[in-house]
């Protein structure tokens, strides 16, 4: 009864800027923890950045300096400058989440949205 959607994906030129935005809804009782994931042709999904409650943040060197998690209630952003071809991928919002008190945290994942980065 968890849903994540993701938006904001497009196609830019390298050095761009653009911002993804999730929002989580449906049968939820807490979010210990929010992240993005991406995943290019033929490659392995790999970690993007996450951010935990009380807001530790953490990043894949390759996007250190140019990326930007944050998250306010239910609703991550993932704020990236400075883009290169190499960051075209199917980027997926992730979260870990309770849907009620008393039971184990479960993590869901949204439909993704394509970033393309041309050259």
């Amino acid at each position: 009864q968890v849903q994540l959607v993701e938006s904001g994906g497009g196609l830019v030129q390298a050095g761009g800027s653009l911002r993804l935005s999730c929002t989580a809804s449906g049968t939820i009782f807490s979010i210990s923890a929010m992240g993005w994931y991406r995943q290019a042709p033929g490659k392995q999904r790999e970690l993007v950045a996450t951010i935990i409650s009380g807001g530790t943040t953490n990043y894949r060197d390759s996007v250190k300096g140019r990326f930007t998690i944050s998250r306010d209630n239910a609703k991550v952003y993932l704020q990236m400058s400075s883009l290169k071809p190499e960051d075209t991928a199917v980027y997926y919002c992730n979260a870990n989440i309770k849907t009620r008190v008393g039971i184990n945290s479960d993590y869901y994942w949204g439909q993704g949205t394509q970033v393309t980065v041309s050259s």
